[in-house]
């Protein structure tokens, strides 16, 4: 395990019941950790997606743990064909109780996940571990794909270029350039489970217990988001004590990359108060 400063995020590695798991730690400067924050990336890409929130959250006194997926990073070799959403959120139980293990979490744990990384978000959430959950914030993950999704094309390959980034201007410029050393290919059994998730979300929803917070961009083009398909979404978490919807004007599916990423963080922190204070 590699050790972290205060201050800003470094390279760390954790080992989830004999998976390395590479990715970043940071931890508040000067003070104790409140809470700890799992940082989930998308499809395609990896921890480091999570580099513009970290500030923001140990300014607040929150740690925050963003991990490469498992079949991502350190695990690419010995996962090569990757794991199920089920499996990789069975994989992060794992690696959060070896986390606990060895430093402080503070009140919990609260899950925060983008795209397919939402979705492992709420498989997480709606499965016990050894480790107190919070809360779970995830953008860009719906319940129905958008027909124009349908045919699920490649990240890397550049196939997904419009439903990843929407208009080019709400990005800062170098954005793409950047984001190259952020991709990474997406495992093949993570890429076959695609097509499955409406089905899966159907049965995981009415499992979760924690506060669920959800975020679309205003140009977010993967998922349906008509009112009905949302109130169907948000109807199915039965055993959540409340679930709250939010759209994000000015951003696109990768809100995190964009300008619009400090006001998505910010909310995302005002919503783990809430759940901190009940």
């Amino acid at each position: 395990m590699n050790d972290s400063v205060t201050g800003g995020a470094r390279p760390h590695t954790l080992n989830a019941a004999g998976i390395p798991l590479s990715g970043l730690l940071a931890l508040p400067a000067g003070r104790e950790v409140r809470s700890t924050i799992l940082a989930i990336h998308g499809r395609g890409m990896r921890a480091a997606y999570w580099n513009s929130f970290v500030p923001l959250a140990t300014g607040l006194g929150h740690a925050v743990l963003a991990l490469d997926r498992p079949g991502y990073g350190d695990s690419a070799d010995l996962l090569a064909e990757g794991q199920s959403l089920a499996g990789q959120a069975e994989t992060l139980h794992a690696a959060l109780k070896e986390h606990a293990a060895a430093h402080t979490i503070g009140a919990g744990v609260f899950l925060l996940g983008h795209s397919d990384g939402g979705k492992v978000a709420l498989h997480t959430a709606a499965t016990d571990g050894a480790v107190p959950l919070l809360g779970l914030d995830a953008s860009g993950v719906g319940y129905r794909y958008d027909p124009q999704a349908l045919h699920f094309p490649s990240t890397l390959g550049g196939g997904a270029s419009k439903l990843n980034w929407g208009p080019l201007n709400l990005y800062p410029r170098g954005t793409f350039q950047a984001s190259r050393t952020l991709l990474a290919p997406t495992p093949a059994r993570e890429s076959a489970e695609t097509v499955r998730w409406p089905g899966q979300y159907e049965e995981l929803a009415p499992r979760i217990r924690i506060p669920v917070r959800l975020t679309f961009a205003e140009h977010e083009a993967w998922w349906h988001l008509d009112d009905s398909t949302l109130a169907s979404m948000t109807s199915l978490m039965t055993a959540a004590p409340r679930v709250t919807l939010e759209h994000l004007a000015a951003a696109g599916h990768n809100i995190s990359l964009g300008h619009a990423a400090t006001a998505y963080h910010l909310r995302v922190l005002a919503f783990l108060e809430d759940c901190l204070r009940s």
